[in-house]
């Protein structure tokens, strides 16, 4: 709850971008009531003129998402560091060239994904469904 809490704090102060694929959001671990619940919580937040929400379809097999999940985060005195994250193991990537892998990656990753408008419009989609 802290962390959904930081994403309205931040209005305006701090853009969030994130690219879910979409194989995520049609998992339904906890029931159809904890699915629709979440996917309208992601629908709120895709109108938040802070945050872009972008969903990578099944339908694009061949992408730059298949290495796993990571994260890059830009602090306050212009550096970047990444975060890749795995079963039993996490690690803080602060390597420039490194940093600078994971970000062209995003950049793919966010153009073989759906634009913003597009992947607002699949959530809700999926929400009317489920």
């Amino acid at each position: 709850m802290d962390r959904q809490q930081i994403l309205k704090d931040a209005m305006g102060r701090t853009v969030f971008s994130f690219v879910l694929c979409e194989s995520t959001l049609r998992r339904n671990p906890g029931g159809t009531m904890t699915l629709r619940n979440q996917l309208e919580h992601l629908s709120a937040l895709s109108n938040l003129r802070n945050v872009d929400i972008q969903v990578l379809p099944l339908i694009r097999e061949r992408n730059t998402g298949l290495e796993g999940p990571f994260r890059l985060t830009k602090l306050k005195d212009g550096t970047t560091v990444g975060l890749i994250e795995v079963q039993l193991a996490s690690r803080v990537v602060t390597d420039p060239k490194e940093v600078q892998i994971l970000d062209m990656r995003y950049g793919i990753i966010r153009a073989q994904a759906l634009t913003p408008e597009e992947s607002q419009d699949f959530i809700e989609k999926m929400e009317r469904e489920s």
